[in-house]
């Protein structure tokens, strides 16, 4: 019988951190080898499985119909790998070894300051990496095997995964001192001007809890979305430019000390947001997201 010969786990890392880049100097950047060796692998494996993946240009790499096909699997497979891994450390001590998380950047700067100090105290082994990114970009790597778990707020679609709920956020008004006539409270949505509503730009989902807390969900194209970050819409507010909707966690971090914003909670059926931990379904580490759940929301066992 003719010798079978299957590509590496090493010629598919390359693949994927390929497809990923999109450039060759970058996906030989995150393998950690010489560019000279990623593309020497490619070569290899292109010769291995008889077909063209990758169309080289000078300026461009476009992976061919076929080769996006194979990438994907490649995906599955690598993942399916890792899982080897993560079974034998399930049968082992909770919480050890690595683990990849992706935190969404309304939740990042404001949760974990408070979250990681107890987690490294508690479980020392664990090495956490961390990867800020918005939650559609979270959620493909979670699918993609290029993290394990992601903390975002609901409701947000992710595909099929397992959900543990942690707590609801609730959503405040931020204005500039004196700009609403309230005094104390809540504010009405109804007493909220949509025309000086300062959002986050697409691609952050507390825009679609903003104006779903508005019961004015149609305003995703007319509403003004100019800030990339939080911090850059408190200076807005701040410097009179309109008002925002801010969560609980971020006016409750301080992020409004030394401004002239007032924030107040709103008053509306969908008022908040809530804060979940997800993860790819079957996956090995169950026990271990769901002990890690148990602790951020302030629990001491799991869920």
């Amino acid at each position: 019988m003719a010798a079978t010969y299957l590509p590496t786990l090493k010629q598919l890392q390359y693949l994927v951190a390929l497809n990923d880049a999109g450039h060759f100097g970058r996906a030989a950047e995150a393998c950690y080898v010489t560019q000279s060796t990623l593309s020497a692998g490619i070569r290899e494996l292109e010769t291995l499985i008889g077909v063209t993946i990758v169309e080289r240009t000078r300026r461009v790499v476009r992976f061919t119909p076929l080769g996006e096909k194979i990438a994907d699997k490649a995906r599955v497979v690598l993942r399916e790998a890792e899982e080897l891994g993560d079974i034998a450390r399930a049968a082992g001590r909770p919480l050890t070894g690595e683990m990849r998380m992706s935190v969404i950047p309304t939740i990042a700067p404001f949760m974990l300051p408070r979250m990681l100090p107890r987690l490294r105290a508690d479980f020392p082994d664990l090495k956490l990496f961390l990867r800020e990114e918005p939650s559609a970009a979270a959620c493909e790597s979670l699918h993609h095997g290029r993290t394990d778990c992601v903390l975002l707020a609901l409701p947000y679609a992710c595909g099929d995964v397992e959900t543990v709920p942690l707590f609801d956020d609730r959503l405040y008004v931020a204005f500039p001192r004196g700009e609403l006539d309230v005094t104390h409270g809540p504010v009405l949505a109804e007493e909220i001007d949509e025309t000086r509503l300062l959002l986050l730009e697409d691609g952050h989902c507390l825009k679609d809890h903003a104006l779903a807390a508005c019961n004015h969900p149609e305003l995703r194209g007319r509403a003004a979305m100019l800030g990339t970050s939080l911090h850059t819409i408190v200076q807005m507010v701040d410097n009179g430019l309109g008002v925002t909707m801010l969560p609980e966690m971020a006016v409750e971090s301080g992020i409004l000390d030394g401004t002239g914003i007032e924030a107040r909670p709103i008053e509306a059926e969908r008022a908040s947001r809530r804060i979940a931990l997800v993860w790819r379904k079957a996956s090995p580490r169950e026990a271990d997201f769901r002990l890690l759940a148990s602790m951020l929301a302030g629990g001491d066992t799991p869920a």
